[in-house]
């Protein structure tokens, strides 16, 4: 089977029967974008840019991405491998809730501080509600679906006892904070994001001591509220 042959999946890229050739090409064309998306921003960069860069035809290209945003979707699934890789031995080693929400949060941060210089460029273009960049969009469907299960597994692995009906919604508030801690990382001129650290730091004890708190009944107005918003924002 030649480079060009190979099946293709649906984002454009090599299905697993693709040869090792293909393969190489197609990690290619991805580092040369993310290098360009640093030096360039993502809006300075295109796909024949990209191709120029990699020394491979813009055809070719388009061959493995159907497109810029393909590019940066499958940057969002390598990230979220990598996310799930480094927290991993926290989620080995700890039981007690906030130590594994805090190792998995601080692994994020790790996984993605090399791209901090040019994040902001692609927040500027995921902020807009339309975009398939947004990690509330269809096209990220799947790297978001990724990342709850991985902040249902920091649940489901702890001795945490929150009320039932949070229980089901919990994974879902905690990846929408994790989306609030990257925000603020993208913002964050601290030398080496230390602040991102702090916040990190400062909100867990905080967020464990709520679950573990929402099985009070007073406080079961509020888990309804938490349950009704994640329904919303699911539908």
């Amino acid at each position: 089977m030649t480079e060009q042959s190979a099946p293709t999946n649906g984002a454009g890229g090599p299905s697993g029967g693709a040869t090792a050739r293909g393969e190489q090409t197609r990690r290619l064309i991805l580092d040369t974008a993310m290098r360009l998306f640093r030096e360039r921003g993502y809006a300075r960069t295109t796909m024949r840019a990209v191709a120029q860069e990699a020394g491979v035809a813009v055809g070719n290209a388009y061959y493995y991405f159907g497109s810029k945003e393909h590019l940066v979707q499958e940057f969002y699934a390598d990230t979220q491998r990598e996310h799930r890789t480094a927290a991993a031995p926290v989620l080995a080693r700890e039981r007690d809730l906030a130590p594994r929400l805090a190792g998995v949060l601080h692994a994020g941060v790790d996984v993605l501080s090399p791209y901090h210089s040019f994040a902001g460029s692609f927040f500027k273009t995921a902020a807009e509600p339309t975009s398939p960049l947004s990690p509330f969009s269809a096209e990220s469907s799947a790297p978001r679906e990724a990342s709850v299960a991985l902040f249902r597994e920091v649940l489901a692995g702890s001795t945490a006892k929150p009320d039932p009906e949070l229980r089901a919604a919990l994974p879902e508030l905690l990846w929408l904070g994790y989306l609030g801690v990257v925000l603020y990382w993208v913002h964050d001129r601290s030398p080496e994001q230390v602040r991102t650290r702090q916040l990190i730091d400062g909100a867990v004890p905080l967020v464990d001591r709520l679950v573990a708190l929402s099985r009070l009944r007073v406080l079961r107005p509020v888990t309804r509220q938490a349950v009704t918003l994640i329904n919303t924002l699911r539908h």
